[in-house]
C-alpha cells in the first residue's frame, strides 16, 4: 500500500523556484532515503511534504488524501510527524517534559518508557535540560519526541548532521530498531552510508530535481552517481 505520493511538485522560497517537479513514493513499512549534496532540495521536500513550505504546484497524497494546504498542527494529528535537521527541542525543558508534552499532544500515543528503552541514553538523562544536552543528545530526544505520537509516517531531515562519528554510529544502531518496527520513514542524508544502512531504496536529487531512483544497491554500483550527486567515491560507501 502507498502510504505518500509526490508527484509533480514545484515548490518556490518567495520568486525561488526552489523544487522542479519532484516526484516520489512510500509504501507502507518502507525507508526510503532521500540523497543528495547540500543544498539540493532534501530540505525543501521534507518541508513541502509537512506543510511548512507548501508546493505551488503538483499534489501530495498521503493515504489517498491530497494534503497540500494542510496546516503542519494538521497534518501531524493524521500521523505525519517531522524531525527537523536543527532538532527544535524545547531547550528550558528537561528530557522528560519534552516527551511528556510530546505524549500529551498525540491521540494514540506510545508509553514514555517505551522511549527510554529504544533510547537508554535518555534515561540516564531524564531530568536534564534539552539545552543541556550534546548534539547526539539532542537528535535522539527529537526522535524520541516523534515516536512517542506514534507516527505512521516519519520524516528524518539531516539527522546525523554536526554529529561526531561515535553518535552517529549510536544513532544509527537505535534508529535500525526503529525501523525494525515497520515505522515508515523517509529519510534526507548527505551521509551516504549511514542512509544506506537503514534504506532500501533511494531518490537522488540535485538542484531541486530527481535524478535517479531505484535500490541502495543500485546507487552504490554507480560510481558517477556518487561522484557527480553525492561527492563521494566508490572506496568511501560501505
Amino acid at each position: 500500500m502507498t502510504v505518500l505520493e509526490l508527484d509533480d511538485i514545484d515548490t518556490y522560497y518567495g520568486n525561488s523556484h526552489v523544487l522542479h517537479g519532484v516526484s516520489l513514493e512510500l509504501a507502507e513499512g518502507e525507508v526510503v532515503a532521500l540523497l543528495g549534496r547540500n543544498g539540493a532540495g532534501k530540505t525543501t521536500t521534507m518541508r513541502s511534504i509537512m506543510g511548512v513550505t507548501p508546493p505551488r504546484r503538483g499534489s501530495i497524497v498521503y493515504r489517498g488524501e491530497n494534503i497540500v494546504g494542510k496546516s503542519p498542527d494538521k497534518l501531524n494529528e493524521r500521523g505525519i510527524n517531522l524531525v527537523p535537521e536543527d532538532r527544535r527541542v524545547f531547550p528550558t525543558l528537561s528530557v522528560q517534559e519534552n516527551l511528556v508534552l510530546a505524549h500529551k499532544l498525540a491521540a494514540d500515543p506510545k508509553p514514555i518508557e517505551e522511549m527510554y528503552e529504544l533510547f537508554p541514553i535518555l534515561d540516564e538523562l531524564r531530568t536534564s535540560d534539552a539545552q543541556n544536552l550534546s548534539g547526539g543528545e539532542q537528535q535522539m530526544l527529537a526522535v524520541a519526541r516523534a515516536l512517542v505520537q506514534r507516527p505512521s509516517l516519519l520524516l528524518l531531515d539531516e539527522p546525523t548532521e554536526g554529529l561526531a562519528p561515535v553518535i552517529v554510529d549510536d544513532l544509527q544502531e537505535m534508529l535500525q530498531a526503529v525501523v525494525d518496527e515497520d515505522v515508515t520513514v523517509l529519510l534526507s542524508e548527505q551521509n551516504v552510508n549511514f542512509a544506506f544502512e537503514l534504506a532500501t531504496r533511494g531518490y537522488v536529487i540535485d538542484t531541486g530535481s530527481i535524478v535517479f531512483e531505484g535500490s541502495v544497491e543500485e546507487i552504490q554500483s554507480r560510481e558517477d552517481l556518487l561522484e557527480k550527486y553525492l561527492a563521494v567515491s566508490p572506496e568511501e560507501v560501505a
